[in-house]
């Protein structure tokens, strides 16, 4: 049996294992892993055995009261540091704890820490400055992925059997795949959000977990999921009491393994796919090869659109708290180039990119009335390694001047700059724009013994179908998962 977050809440429920011996075994990992992937940047200890003491009933909770780290973007709990990855804030401390957090608390599990993330989560490799580079459990010379990198690699170093996680583009899944976990992004309007950051990139961006089974994720999921009526997305019910779903015993599943942008896939990732395929025809499946089914070269430059517009807006927030202009010097140079084409966008081509999503989910809606399920890589590439220049000397100069460009050579300068980045994982960020579902699972390692996932998506509701073919590889003994869990 894999040492799940479940095994550990019922060591803790049952009294076996003592919420402070289990603090201090964390620690101890945490003292002899940390320096070498940087996966945690804070470890609340105090805070952490205070609230295991002062909340009543813990023990009955699902989770019984196991320890979690939270991701120092987005996932605020009072008293906290509060940086997102930035100079700005990085003394900052959050006033109270954001929904999503409290939601985690009241499944039974203890935050105990704060793992890594790129500034603002624009990555998808953790290295910001303020914390330096997080690395690869599985191979100290590759990087963990992003911008959940911290999370995933305090998961795959075993310090945690779980960890928060947020997605707004891929955010959970790619380090998922780059590090041989469960990375489940859920549907639009299912996770809490608020009291503030209530849209989180139009509802593209999305609070979850990493984990290394699919009881957890699933446990997780159910317990998390509902319905805040002041949110401003709402998730359709197709599948609210997973209790009444019955398993479809023969699932349709459409599969593509080209690359939406047109950019190469690795013979790994298409091996990977080719694999999958090939188990899920014999289990009884129907697997049908599809065009990509939405114009991904221009949905990609729509949700660029919405990082710029959404950036500036944050920038302008900021200025106005902090009564001063933000510049350069606040931020890294990638964050400026963005926020800079931000302030370039008119409001009619934002609303434009937004009805460009509207139309990809119509789409991907119409093709889940004639399948369940949709197959591709998680990722084109393994992880890239830890010192890989994922730009170039030319961009950066071009960002170092960004604001002298016309709107239309700035958004060629942000293409060029994410260009490498978006190579590495393609896939994941229709899912984001749409609303769907996606879960990476961790079902194939390369010659170099790096891991590479597999995604699936299904429509808005229908977390229950990519639950059911994720435990249905689990059982078959189909996951590579970090060699602490073997």
């Amino acid at each position: 049996m894999v040492k799940d977050g479940l095994y550990w809440a019922e060591k803790l429920k049952t009294r076996q294992l003592s919420f402070e011996e289990y603090v201090e075994s964390v620690a101890k990992k945490i003292e002899a892993e940390n320096p070498k992937w940087n996966a945690m940047v804070s470890f609340e200890k105090e805070s952490a055995l205070q609230q295991y003491a002062t909340s009543s009933q813990i023990n009955e909770r699902v989770f019984g009261g196991l320890p979690i780290p939270l991701k120092m973007l987005g996932q605020s709990k009072a008293g906290w540091l509060s940086t997102s990855g930035s100079r700005l804030f990085v003394e900052q401390r959050a006033k109270r704890s954001n929904h999503f957090v409290q939601k985690l608390e009241s499944c039974g599990l203890v935050p105990l820490g704060q793992t890594a993330a790129p500034e603002f989560g624009f990555k998808n490799v953790t290295d910001a400055e303020i914390y330096g580079k997080t690395r690869n459990p599985w191979n100290e010379a590759y990087s963990a992925g992003g911008s959940s990198g911290g999370a995933a690699a305090a998961v795959a170093s075993g310090m945690f059997p779980l960890a928060a996680a947020s997605d707004g583009g891929g955010s959970i899944r790619i380090p998922a795949s780059f590090n041989g976990l469960i990375g489940l992004k859920p549907s639009r309007g299912t996770m809490p959000v608020g009291p503030s950051g209530w849209r989180g990139w139009q509802g593209a961006s999305i609070s979850f977990a990493l984990t290394v089974s699919m009881r957890d994720t699933e446990a997780l999921f159910y317990k998390m999921r509902g319905t805040e009526t002041s949110a401003p997305y709402q998730a359709p019910q197709s599948e609210w009491q997973h209790q009444q779903a019955a398993n479809k015993r023969r699932l349709r599943v459409a599969v593509s393994t080209v690359s939406p942008v047109g950019s190469t896939v690795s013979q790994a990732a298409i091996q990977a796919t080719e694999d999958a395929i090939q188990f899920l025809v014999e289990q009884g499946h129907e697997v049908l090869e599809i065009t990509y089914p939405v114009d991904g070269q221009r949905l990609i430059r729509e949700y660029y659109q919405m990082n710029g517009a959404e950036t500036a807006a944050m920038f302008e927030e900021i200025s106005g708290s902090l009564k001063r202009q933000v510049t350069k010097e606040d931020m890294e140079l990638m964050t400026w180039g963005i926020y800079q084409y931000g302030r370039k966008l008119s409001a009619a081509s934002y609303v434009q990119s937004l009805q460009s999503w509207d139309i990809a989910a119509y789409q991907m809606e119409s093709l889940f009335q004639q399948y369940d399920l949709f197959l591709s890589p998680a990722t084109a590439y393994t992880a890239p390694k830890i010192e890989d220049d994922l730009q170039s000397d030319m961009i950066r100069e071009g960002l170092d001047h960004i604001e002298e460009l016309s709107q239309e050579e700035a958004a060629e300068l942000i293409y060029q700059m994410f260009e490498k980045s978006l190579a590495l994982s393609p896939y994941t960020q229709l899912a984001n724009l749409t609303g769907q579902p996606a879960i990476s699972l961790p079902t194939f390692v390369t010659a170099e013994k790096l891991p590479l996932g597999i995604q699936f998506m299904a429509a808005k509701g229908r977390e229950d179908l990519l639950l059911q073919i994720g435990k249905e590889f689990e059982e078959h003994q189909k996951f590579y998962l970090p060699s602490f869990y073997q």
